[in-house]
Formats: C-alpha cells, structure tokens, sequence
C-alpha cells in the first residue's frame, strides 16, 4: 500500500491471516525507489505471484484535463506496470517459476469518446466519437466521456510474454467508481464548450452511475476467472 495508515479494513477482511500468511509492505508504483524497496524487502526476493491492480481514474472532456494529470495515469497504470515486471520478471526467468497477472480494461479493446488518454492508443475509434460528439451522443451517451482512463490500456501488450495473463473486465461495481463520478461531477472543467459540459453531466455521468450499479459485475466475479 501506498499509506500503510489506510489499513484497517484490509486488516479486518484478513482476519487471522494477518501477520500469519499476508503481510503489507508499502509500495507506491509510481516510485522506482519504492519499488525496488519493496521487492528487497522480500526473502532472496522470491516472488512466484506479481498482481499488477493499481488504478487511477480519469473521465471528462480532453480539452479540458491537464497533461500533469494525464500524465499520472501513465505513471500508474503503463509505468506502474514496467516497474514491476522489471523488478521481478529476471528472478523468475531464471528460477523458470512464477507468474504476473496484470488487471487491465475492456476499454483497452473498444474505443470511448471522452476517455482519450485510457483507449487512444487502442484505435483511432475514441478520437473519432470525440470528434463526432454530437452524432452519437442520442445513442452511446454513456460512452462519450472516459477517454484519459483508458488511453494507455492497449499499450499493455505484457500479455505477449508467456509468464503473463491479463484480464480486461467490463464494469466493475466498487466504491471506487462511484466516488470517482462523485467528484468529477463537481468539477468545473474550463476550457470545455458549454454543450459539451451539458452533454457529459446530464446523460453521460448518470448513465455511468447507472451501468455500474446495474451491470456491474462484483469484485469477486473477477476473482473467479480462470
């Protein structure tokens, strides 16, 4: 964890396994200090089993999201990724044994206007709706306004290296997406036209709201994938 003083609740969830057969270290993927720490950290750094599940978010007009944000998407969910694989990927070719599982996006597959940063290197699809904005937003409302998340997504090409699976999951229902509309429906978003704003906070937010919380899958769906 990055702040070992937010614990507590996976302290409780662990039950006796704490201090037993889990323990937290911190580890913040956006430091290659900490990183390299943290893997010391381990007996003769032996890990068999790497989760690459860090997550950012990030939705709104691209106009009007700044580079230093978009930027620490990068950093967490692209960089944040290498630094790991780096880190443990030599020890276990040589010891021939181990296995990286990285926890990516559906939207890395399938292009949505607004979430440039999070699908634009996927296809040039995402660029096209924020381009055509106005003729699909009756249609692919909810759509329209995720791009900076997944932007990065389908530059996690790992999956070619056989010690390494992906998951790309549709939806998932946590409070972390629902926190994230929350605070994105606050912001004020200089730089993006009135209609646009319009546009992405009474259909795109809400219809957001309602796809996760209705078909959304469960933390414990993705749990159970092969």
């Amino acid at each position: 964890m990055r702040d070992l003083k937010r614990k507590d609740k996976l302290v409780e969830a662990a039950g006796d396994a704490y201090s037993k057969t889990l323990s937290l270290l911190t580890l913040d993927v956006c430091s290659d200090e900490s990183v390299k720490q943290c893997v010391n950290s381990v007996k003769d750094r032996h890990i068999d089993i790497l989760i690459n599940n860090a997550g950012v978010g990030l939705v709104g007009p691209v106009e009007a999201i700044s580079l230093d944000n978009m930027k620490q998407v990068f950093e967490t969910h692209f960089f944040g990724v290498v630094r790991m694989i780096k880190e443990v990927m030599p020890n276990m070719k040589r010891r021939r044994s181990g296995h990286i599982l990285v926890i990516s996006s559906v939207l890395g597959l399938h292009g949505v206007a607004f979430n440039d940063v999070y699908s634009a290197s996927t296809s040039s699809e995402s660029q096209r709706l924020t381009l055509n904005t106005h003729s699909c937003i009756s249609s692919s409302c909810h759509v329209i306004f995720s791009m900076i998340h997944h932007f990065y997504k389908f530059l996690m090409v790992f999956d070619s290296l056989h010690q390494v699976s992906m998951i790309e999951p549709g939806p998932v229902n946590t409070e972390f997406e629902l926190k994230l509309m929350t605070e994105v429906s606050k912001k004020e978003f200089a730089g993006a036209d009135p209609e646009t704003l319009h546009h992405f906070r009474t259909c795109y937010l809400p219809t957001q709201v309602n796809l996760f919380q209705g078909l959304g899958q469960t933390p414990e769906d993705i749990a159970k994938v092969p």
